[in-house]
This record gives C-alpha cells, structure tokens and sequence, in this order.
C-alpha cells in the first residue's frame, strides 16, 4: 500500500509540472503570452491554468466550488511558481546540481511503495509524462538542495535547544530513551523545525535580488479581477 507521504510526494511533483514550458503550445495566442518571468524562465497563462488543473487534485471537490477559496489557491500556486523560479535561478548562480545517481535513487524510492503498474497509472491519470515528472522531480531535488546548502546549513542548534526538546517530546511523554541516544534525531528535528521557521523571511529576502515580472493583464483575467 502506498504510504500517504509517497503519495503527497507523488501529487506535490504534478503540482506545476509545466512550470518552465514542459507543456505542449494550446496554440492560443493568449495562452502562450507569458505570466511570471525571471530572467530566461518564463511561465506561460497554459502552463499556469494546465498546472492549477492539476493542484485541484489535491483539494477537496466542495473546497473548490467555493469562490473564494478557489482564488486563495490561484494566488498560493502563483507564489508557489515564482519561489520555485527564484530557487532555480539561486541554484543556477551557485551551481548546484543533481547529479543522475541522485536522481534515480529519488525515483527508486518513489516507486518503493507502489504495486508495479500504479506509478505510470497515476501519472496517465493527470496526462503528464514520465519526461515531464522526471524533470520535476529534479528541480524539486535541486530546490531542497539550495535550501539546505543556504538556510539549514546555517542554523546553530545549542545544548539548550536539545534539552529543551528532549524534555518536551520524549521525557514529557515518559519515554526511557537517554539524551544521547536521540541526540541524532533531535539535532535533525530541530535544524528542520528551524528552518521552516526562517524560510519566510529568508525567501523574501533572496526575492529582492531578482526582477520578477507578472502580466498583470493576464493575471487579472485569470483572477477575475
């Protein structure tokens, strides 16, 4: 059976499959007018409304029926696309790559805990190519790499803040593990939990470097401003 992080994984890969023009031209000239660009990267209006087909997936039918939360998932997939264009472009000055090896151990994993055949069934499903999702996957692996080498790699972790955790998650719930045989595993928690805390700032922060423009026009048509 497929855990439910595999699956998530699986689905957040779909997600913006388009982003840098994997998708095929809808031959509309308004679709391929662009949407966000930075620098040489550019997302077009299909890209966009092919990959916002996909994110609805991931939602509930009555969640999307509603208006409003409907525009609130528009305005989190445009933010999604520029952060992911802002991740690449740090990467590309800071030449960070994955190399083959890396990748294919990726897929190996992906693939662990699905029945042979429901891999290649999910992707058919929301008509993207293992092409595709493969390039995806790489740029999800390059972005987790960036934030790793510039935000986690830069967090201090202090006796303090591993005493504290170990009192709050295992000697609070009486578990007889020692300090030092967690220490490992609290380190690990704690350099994640801290740099999702720091992401925020830290990504608007690397925003101000790069020009980012959006079609407003188009945005608006696709918002319903």
């Amino acid at each position: 059976m497929k855990s439910i992080y595999k699956v998530a994984l699986i689905i957040s890969s779909l997600l913006i499959v388009c982003i840098l023009g994997g998708c095929a031209d809808s031959g509309s000239h308004r679709d391929t007018e662009y949407l966000i660009r930075l620098g040489d990267r550019v997302v077009t209006v299909f890209d966009f409304t092919k990959a916002f087909e996909i994110s609805k997936t991931a939602y509930p039918y009555d969640i999307m029926k509603n208006p409003k939360l409907g525009k609130e998932a528009q305005l989190r997939l445009l933010n999604q696309m520029i952060e992911e264009m802002i991740l690449l472009e740090r990467a590309k000055e800071l030449q960070i790559y994955i190399y083959d090896s890396e990748l294919e151990e990726s897929i190996a994993n992906i693939k662990a805990d699905y029945p042979e055949g429901v891999f290649e069934e999910t992707l058919l499903e929301h008509a993207v190519s293992y092409h595709s999702w493969k390039e995806r996957l790489k740029n999800r692996l390059i972005k987790e790499k960036v934030i790793s080498e510039e935000l986690e790699a830069n967090i201090t972790i202090t006796h303090d803040d591993i005493s504290k955790y170990y009192k709050e998650h295992y000697r609070k719930e009486g578990l007889q593990s020692g300090l030092e045989d967690k220490s490992e595993l609290i380190i690990k928690n704690l350099r994640r939990k801290k740099a999702e805390e720091a992401y925020t700032s830290w990504i608007k922060d690397l925003q101000t470097k790069y020009t980012i423009e959006i079609n407003r026009t188009q945005w608006e048509k696709i918002y319903g401003l």
